[in-house]
């Protein structure tokens, strides 16, 4: 999988897990999936796949 052009080792894996693994909170990101925005309601229900390209981009507020 690729992911932020990082290339990652990793069988199959929900994005709720992944991002909870890297202490995102999932109301401040975006996710571009095989090259299709995923809504954020459909969050619970992504599967990253092994062969996946995905784009996570992470919302940060200031002043």
């Amino acid at each position: 999988m690729i992911i932020n052009g990082e290339k990652i080792e990793l069988k199959e894996l929900s994005f709720v897990e992944f991002i909870a693994q890297k202490g995102l909170k999932s109301e401040l990101i975006a996710l571009e999936l095989n090259g299709r925005i995923i809504p954020r309601i459909e969050f619970e229900n992504t599967i990253f796949k092994e062969n996946d390209t995905a784009e996570i981009v992470s919302f940060v507020g200031g002043g």
